[in-house]
């Protein structure tokens, strides 16, 4: 990539020859940088030049052929200058609109990435690269391994190089929820039973206490005692629900399940919540529990439900069901033709970014009061059915995906 910027600089230097006798004068206009404060003066700027001058071939011969989307953008404001066809095909917009805006425009605020380019144009350093969330406008996030580096020469310019891992990112997101279900999965089990028997010990002495009390009025602490125990008793039922039942398959059309789901969740929030339907009536039917899969969705919109209790006293929170047909789809490292791709999302204040990484874990919970078990037997019974839940989320909206493959 140094060799590439190089190769820029010496090429943008080559545009300040004179041109040839035999050459149009106005050819100059075509291949010059944006004037004086481009990516080098020019002897004879001119008044008013067009961005699309930074993307004449002869300025960028090798950029242009790199694989990863390449961007040069130039201080004040961080305009873009140039982009190679792979940045053409990765953010669906042309080169000749792409240098008509700025790197904002592209990816949207981000302190992160104003801070590389500034610290890279001051030549504090030489190149920065970072992991970093991109959030373009009206689109979906995108994760990539940026990179920063300078342009010899041009103090003003840097070159920025994105690389898109979202597939690298989801596998090793996928890999840490399978690992985590699994190791959830055994430590339930052997608490549940190091649980249960002592408390059925504890329940059993404070009823027997209880009739031996000399005072009526000190069974208030027995039944203190008796309550908690049965509560505790009713957590560890629920954690261990998902491994109880038996796993009852049949084909079903997953619209029965959203309906269903809906339906309860609009007569427990009659005013104030609107849940939208944006379905695929074309989804085949698909292989699976219809019981689970309705737990399953029922405690993910129920949470997203519970999550926006002052947008419904407002009477503007909204919660939308879509459906759609995934292609080529790896599950657990696993490729399916076909998938089910359900989101369910919602236009609440979104998940605290301190347990963003650990919604899946039993007894999170972002609510006062919440059990944290909902989106642990959610993502379990996903799980039974070859599947996974993904999350994403910012301020403004959560996007829950449960991806299912159709068999």
């Amino acid at each position: 990539m140094r060799r590439l910027i190089r190769g820029v600089s010496r090429k943008v230097a080559g545009a300040d020859r004179k041109p040839d006798a035999a050459e149009p004068a106005e050819r100059d206009a075509d291949i010059l940088p944006l004037g004086g404060t481009g990516l080098h003066a020019a002897p004879n700027p001119v008044p008013n030049p067009t961005p699309r001058a930074a993307l004449h071939p002869a300025l960028h011969p090798g950029l242009d052929v790199v694989a990863n989307p390449v961007l040069l953008v130039r201080q004040p404001g961080l305009q873009v200058i140039y982009a190679n066809p792979a940045a053409e095909a990765s953010f669906a917009v042309s080169r000749k609109a792409m240098v008509e805006l700025t790197l904002p425009d592209l990816f949207g605020a981000s302190e992160e990435l104003d801070s590389m380019i500034e610290t890279v144009i001051a030549r504090q350093v030489d190149v920065r690269r970072q992991d970093l969330v991109l959030r373009p406008p009206l689109q979906e996030p995108m994760h990539a391994h940026v990179v920063i580096g300078g342009v010899e020469g041009h103090t003003n310019t840097a070159l920025v190089e994105v690389l898109l891992n979202e597939q690298k990112v989801r596998s090793d997101r996928e890999e840490r929820i399978l690992d985590l279900t699994s190791a959830n999965k055994e430590l339930i089990r052997n608490l549940a039973h190091e649980i249960k028997n002592p408390l059925g010990g504890i329940r059993g002495a404070a009823q027997l206490l209880e009739f031996e009390l000399p005072e009526r009025t000190l069974a208030e602490y027995t039944k203190v005692i008796i309550k908690e125990s049965d509560r505790l008793r009713t957590l560890v039922d629920r954690l261990l629900e998902p491994h109880r039942h038996p796993h009852i398959v049949s084909d079903l059309n997953i619209h029965e399940v959203l309906e269903r789901v809906r339906s309860v969740v609009l007569a427990e929030f009659p005013n104030g919540l609107e849940i939208v339907r944006d379905y695929d009536a074309s989804l085949p039917e698909l292989r699976g529990d219809m019981e689970q899969l309705i737990q399953a969705v029922l405690n993910i919109v129920h949470n997203a439900a519970q999550a926006l209790h002052e947008r419904i006293a407002r009477g503007d929170a909204q919660i939308v069901l879509r459906t759609r047909v995934a292609r080529q789809v790896t599950i657990a490292k696993r490729l399916f033709k076909l998938a089910l791709d359900l989101h369910v999302i919602d236009n609440g204040p979104g998940i605290p970014e301190d347990i963003r990484e650990r919604i899946f874990y039993p007894l999170v919970s972002g609510r006062d009061g919440g059990s944290g078990l909902g989106l642990t037997l959610a993502q379990t019974f996903v799980q039974q059915h070859e599947g996974l839940i993904e999350c994403e989320s910012r301020p403004g909206c959560t996007d829950l995906r449960i991806l299912l493959p159709l068999h």
